[in-house]
């Protein structure tokens, strides 16, 4: 079979305390992209090992990791060949790696209990992508609260190659001192909340959409400020970094609007697509 693991965007990331075990307190709006890694499936021979081929990237990844959970978790379908094309730009702040993750996950959603907590112990933000929608998310990224899909709306990506350390990202965060106390996370979570709980665009709330990291993921790549002023002159009614970074995103009101403005910025790593739903 081919399944699809759709890439992520934070629409917004406020940075709360540093926890005991060495995560963050966050207050997120996560939404899915049509932007998404095809992944085939295939059996193989009884007996044999499961394999996972992940070309671009470099080692073992989360869906390796995630497959290795199902099986400790007592998952006895036969033997698998994951094989996953990698259209998710690789380390750049769009969750390739957690969403493909929670596509192999999802393969075992009827025959293993609490998939969620195999989820968070696979990675922070797998639990999230296990059904990918609007959702507003705390903790270190294991509460998810599903929200209504937004009405429709496009991003231009550019994710300036990738290649930036989420915890590089954190450390250079800590260093900087910025953050939040958990009683302002618990007061913008309640905020965004009513906000995106309409169904509106995202578009119409802009003034809640922050991301918190920005500062630290600047100092690392200066170049993410060019990319975020490339949009604003492309006349994207709003810019922001996802996640951890490097990739700017500029939101429009449609695909068409998208489409153009990324003409505008005639540059080679634009990426148009869909948000606020899976493809």
């Amino acid at each position: 079979m081919k399944i699809l693991a759709p890439a992520k965007l934070n629409l917004c990331l406020y940075l709360g305390p540093r926890r005991d075990d060495g995560l963050h307190e966050l207050c997120s709006l996560f939404e899915p992209l049509t932007l998404a890694d095809p992944i085939q499936i295939d059996e193989r021979a009884p007996g044999e090992p499961d394999e996972v081929v992940c070309p671009g990237v470099d080692g073992e990844n989360l869906a390796t990791k995630a497959l290795a959970a199902l099986r400790e978790r007592g998952w006895d379908a036969p033997p698998l060949r994951v094989q996953i094309e990698k259209r998710i730009p690789v380390a750049a702040g769009l969750g390739g790696g957690s969403a493909d993750a929670a596509a192999v996950l999802r393969l075992a959603r009827s025959e293993v209990d609490d998939l969620t907590a195999t989820a968070a112990g696979v990675g922070a933000d797998v639990p999230s992508q296990l059904e990918p929608a609007l959702a507003l998310v705390g903790g270190a990224g294991e509460r998810v609260e599903r929200l209504p899909e937004p009405a429709p709306h496009a991003v231009v990506l550019l994710p300036g190659g990738g290649g930036l350390s989420t915890a590089e990202v954190f450390a250079e965060a800590d260093r900087l001192g910025l953050g939040r106390g958990a009683g302002e996370l618990v007061e913008l979570a309640s905020r965004l909340r009513v906000a995106a709980g309409a169904g509106a665009s995202p578009l119409a709330f802009a003034e809640l959409l922050v991301n918190d990291l920005e500062p630290a993921a600047r100092s690392l790549r200066p170049d993410i400020g060019e990319a975020l002023e490339a949009l604003r002159e492309a006349d994207a009614p709003l810019a922001l970094l996802t996640g951890s970074g490097p990739t700017a995103f500029g939101l429009f009101d449609d695909l068409a609007v998208a489409r153009a403005a990324a003409r505008r910025l005639d540059r080679d790593d634009a990426i148009v697509c869909e948000a606020g739903r899976a493809p």
